[in-house]
């Protein structure tokens, strides 16, 4: 590669969440980001877009597998033919390094002691201080890794989604099992309200259950459908939803 090919290599990784660059030479440019611990290894086959990639200290490959399943070339690699491709493979895998395995408990700790350091004047409003940042952190977890779209439907509009805890808040032991990306799921405002009130829960394959006490009109107005599932289920996703459907849900299973 010469310095311009690297160049748009480059300017590709900047536009898709790895804004710098630790290594560029004739044979790889090596890509980070200080939003998250990965790292983006870009190798040109035969033109500098038609690329391999790999991501050591990445995401899970499963994961980035699941969204782009005709990139990937075994084991950890994954090929880009072009601009548009190479773009998509390095945000979506930015996404996933951004929200797992626990970036947001990361970030909320960092952020905590901040806040210590310079506390508000009573306790009452400093937990609320650290509800409210420990769950923007949390939505924004669940919106990197489901892609900015609901987790059923596939709207895509932020305004329209909700940050859905499967445990809540307040039942969670540590900061950690709060901020887990796998216990939620990003879903639209009804679906939250529902899934809030224990009046839907999911399976483990991913397929929605709606309490009895929904009455068949008001699925109707809803959209209910008996065929709505998620998108994906992942295996961290499982306990959570096990103890939303024993200690939530207003139905059986």
């Amino acid at each position: 590669m010469n310095t311009l090919e690297r160049t748009l290599i480059e300017k590709t990784g900047y536009a898709h969440g790895w804004e710098n660059v630790r290594e560029s030479t004739p044979e790889r440019v090596v890509m980070y980001s200080a939003r998250h611990k990965a790292e983006a290894h870009v190798t040109p086959t035969d033109t500098p877009l038609n690329s391999q990639v790999i991501f050591p200290k990445g995401p899970p490959t499963a994961e980035l597998i699941r969204s782009l399943p005709g990139m990937h070339q075994g084991g950890d690699i994954f090929q880009a033919t072009d601009e548009a491709s190479l773009g998509r493979l390095l945000r979506r895998a930015a996404e996933l390094a951004m929200s797992l395995p626990n970036q947001a408990a990361d970030h909320y700790a960092a952020e905590i002691a901040k806040i210590d350091a310079n506390p508000p004047s009573t306790t009452e409003v400093l937990a609320l201080v650290k509800q409210r940042r420990g769950q923007d952190l949390f939505r924004q977890a669940l919106m990197d890794y489901w892609g900015g779209a609901c987790a059923v439907t596939g709207i895509a509009i932020p305004d329209l989604l909700r940050a859905s805890h499967a445990k809540p808040w307040a039942k969670c032991d540590t900061d950690a099992e709060r901020l887990n990306v796998f216990n939620g799921f990003l879903l639209c405002a009804h679906l939250d309200a529902l899934f809030d009130r224990g009046l839907l829960t999911f399976l483990p394959s991913g397929e929605c259950l709606i309490s009895p006490l929904v009455d068949p009109l008001t699925r109707e107005i809803l959209g209910l459908r008996d065929s709505m599932k998620l998108r994906w289920v992942s295996a961290g996703h499982l306990t959570y939803v096990q103890w939303h459907q024993k200690n939530l849900f207003t139905g059986s299973v």
